[in-house]
């Protein structure tokens, strides 16, 4: 599988930003967010769990509108950067097929303190659930499959 970004993003060293079919690694994108300036870091990485309100799931299919999404991720860590003056950003998506269990989702942030590291990491996956363009089906142990929004 290949690896899907937009080439001609905009680039900054502080910043890694990466919609991808592969497996996501926790510890990239920590490794990304290092900086000798933080004094905190903090990661979210959201897990395809088995259950929902719709009843037992039995895995996730995640689909992107790629170019908008490159551009609305590169906006969110610039704002998050700028706004808690953080010192890196990492938010990487997957798309595709994902089993229970699966990494679906990492944001990563280091800031100089760790109250600006929680509350730009927290405003990262919340902006990202509300306003990046990556859809999300359920597939239920019963045999039907739902789209989910806004989750």
């Amino acid at each position: 599988m290949s690896e899907r970004t937009r080439s001609d993003a905009p680039t900054d060293a502080r910043v890694l930003v990466r919609v991808q079919e592969h497996a996501l690694s926790v510890d990239e994108a920590t490794r990304a967010v290092a900086d000798p300036g933080a004094g905190a870091t903090c990661v979210f990485a959201g897990t395809v769990r088995d259950h929902s309100d719709a009843g037992e799931v039995s895995g996730l299919t995640y689909e992107a509108w790629l170019e908008l999404a490159d551009v609305r991720l590169h906006e969110l860590a610039d704002e998050m950067l700028e706004r808690w003056s953080a010192c890196r950003v990492a938010i990487v998506h997957r798309v595709g097929e994902l089993d229970v269990g699966e990494t679906s989702v990492v944001v990563a942030v280091s800031a100089p303190h760790r109250a600006e590291a929680f509350d730009a990491c927290r405003h990262g996956i919340e902006s990202l659930k509300r306003d990046v363009p990556i859809w999300k089906k359920e597939a239920l142990v019963s045999g039907e499959s739902l789209w989910v929004m806004g989750s």
